[in-house]
């Protein structure tokens, strides 16, 4: 069985990201890797002419930090070695941070949950894991929601 060093895991609180986590936790335990937690912030998405873009935006890194040091927590507990970055790229898509933190960290792995989407809501929403998955360097493990 292949041993993984450094996995690389998005979180953004979702129960799908929790399964997802709960998953790399198991496996770091196993084969004694490292885990990076990311959450990516999508500037873009709180530009805008109103005054108080900034101030949406600077809530979203606050509860992207959150987000992450709760993931922290658990993977710590669980007495693996992890680390958290928060990410806010404008106009980048989650694959293609993923794919780039994947790259420039040297991970291994790349665990990811998805909440299976199918039909017509995938197409208008898209698919974050599918993008990991189809820009990702290195093996990418998909936990699906319940």
């Amino acid at each position: 069985m292949h041993t993984f060093h450094k996995i690389l895991l998005p979180v953004d609180g979702s129960t799908t990201a929790n399964r997802a986590l709960e998953m790399a936790i198991q496996l770091a335990q196993g084969g004694h890797a490292r885990l990076r937690l990311i959450h990516a912030v999508d500037e873009l998405a709180y530009m805008s002419g109103y005054e108080y873009a900034a101030d949406l935006f600077a809530m979203a890194r606050d509860y992207g930090q959150k987000i992450l040091d709760q993931a922290l927590k658990v993977a710590k507990s669980a007495g693996v070695e992890a680390e958290v970055k928060l990410i806010d790229l404008p106009a980048q898509r989650l694959g293609e941070t993923v794919a780039t933190e994947a790259r420039e960290w040297g991970a291994d792995l790349i665990v990811v949950g998805t909440h299976g989407r199918k039909g017509i809501g995938r197409v208008f929403l898209g698919s974050g894991a599918e993008q990991i998955i189809r820009l990702a360097p290195v093996p990418t493990l998909v936990i699906r929601g319940e």
